[in-house]
Parts: structure tokens; sequence; C-alpha cells
């Protein structure tokens, strides 16, 4: 990485558990974010929780993008499905659809999307499935940021249609050598140690790099770093990461679509 000074947004995934908002969690860690990805009620969350999300983020002055995933709150999305392309599309343009109705009632506008969970980590490497999701997105506004996994062709298949995009990185989960996200299989995928994931946010953001399950150290060019929500620790971690992430000179801020 340059000498320059690092930029990057700090996001969550939010709106998708109740207990979130009220126990506080919530509040807790917009205080450390730039932005936010608000479940739109197919693998999580309703609309009372939906509404709360988006007003808190709101009244913090957060950037808000919706979170769609497949369809299956059994499953909290996080099940692969098989959908046709066309099927892709319509459940994205409707979720979409819905958390931007919402957002704009709250008296703010969508920025971005960010596939959540199965349909995100597929669509990394499917290209059929990534088209799908552009064009779904392009059916609500085009002018939309499109998120998708640093280094992965879902990048290069939201450009073609059309997106800006943002490539994303995460500061709580652990990768794999190539640059893909461990499976949540595997015991330690999550990073619930704030010192760990607030040095992994710092070797992301400001030298570029991540180091994968084995040991191995993966490049890595982010421009927005992801905190779950639904970690355990999740306003704890948060803090760190931001506190961590300024002293080592990084900017934080959310991503704003090229003029």
């Amino acid at each position: 990485m340059s000498d320059a000074v690092r930029t990057i947004d700090l996001n969550c995934d939010m709106g998708e558990i109740p207990l979130l908002v009220a126990d506080g969690t919530q509040e807790a860690i917009l205080a450390h974010v730039t932005s936010v990805n608000v479940a739109c009620g197919a693998h999580a969350g309703d609309d009372p929780t939906i509404e709360a999300t988006i007003r808190a983020a709101l009244a913090h002055g957060r950037s808000i993008g919706a979170h769609p995933g497949y369809p299956d709150r059994g499953h909290f999305g996080r099940r692969l499905l098989s959908l046709t392309p066309e099927e892709v599309a319509r459940t994205v343009a409707d979720q979409v659809e819905h958390v931007a109705a919402i957002v704009a009632r709250c008296g703010g506008r969508l920025v971005h999307v960010k596939p959540h969970g199965a349909l995100y980590n597929a669509a990394a490497r499917d290209l059929a499935l990534a088209e799908a999701i552009a064009a779904g997105v392009a059916r609500v506004r085009p002018d939309l940021i499109l998120v998708g996994l640093a280094g992965s062709p879902c990048l290069g298949a939201y450009a073609r249609a059309g997106f800006a995009v943002a490539a994303e990185a995460f500061a709580d989960r652990r990768y794999e050598s190539d640059g893909t996200l461990r499976s949540r299989t595997f015991p330690d995928a999550l990073l619930t140690d704030s010192d760990e994931a607030a040095a992994q946010a710092v070797g992301i953001a400001r030298d570029g790099a991540v180091t994968a399950a084995g040991g191995a150290l993966v490049p890595i060019d982010a421009a927005t770093l992801c905190l779950h929500g639904d970690t355990p620790g999740a306003a704890r971690i948060a803090a760190a990461v931001a506190a961590r992430l300024r002293a080592a000179g990084v900017v934080l801020a959310a991503p704003c679509r090229p003029a």
C-alpha cells in the first residue's frame, strides 16, 4: 500500500434481530460504523425492526443500504437455494424496493445494496447469479452502489451492469488462503476477540493484506469493511475496530457513488 491517507467504510449488517434493537446493541454499534446494511425481511427482520434500524442509522448520520438474501428465514439466508436467475432478480428487486420505501418514509435515501449470506457468497463465484442480482437491483434504482467480496468476479459483473461497486472485506470473519471467507461450519470462522478483529481490520485497511487460516498472507484491496451485528460482543468489537483503525491513521467514511 502507498503512504497516502487511507479511507475506508466500516459497515454493519443490521435490522435482523429485534432483541438487538431492544437491548441497545444496535445503538451502541452505530456510534462506531459509517454505514449499515439493513435486512429486508426475507432472510430475517420485520418491518418494525427494519424501520427502527433505519431511523436510528439516520439519527447517527449513517449511510444506509439494503441487505437482500435468499427468502429462507428458517436458515437465516445461509443455505443455498436453487432459484432461477429470474427468481433471484425478482426477490432482490422486491426486497430492495421494500427497504428503499421505508428509508424514504423515514426521510432518507438508500445508497447501496449488499447481498446477504449464501446469496452473497454464491454470487462471489457464480457470474450468472451476480448478473441476476444486478438485474434485480436495476429494476429499482440503477444508481445504487453494489457491494461484493473483494477480489471476486462478482464485482466485474456488477460494474458491467453499470453499477458503482464497493469491494468488501471482513473484520470479524476468518479467511481461506484463496481469499474466500472460511465457512461458518468451522468453529473458528468468526473472530469474536475484539483485539483480533481490530488487528485484522488494520491489516486490511492500512496494509492491504489478511492472514488466512493456516497462516498464509493474502493480499486484499477493499473499500469497505464489514462487521456483523449478530456476532457475540458486536458492540465491543465495533468500538475496538474503529478505534484501532483511526489510531493507525485510517479515515472512516461511508462510500459514495462517483459523480
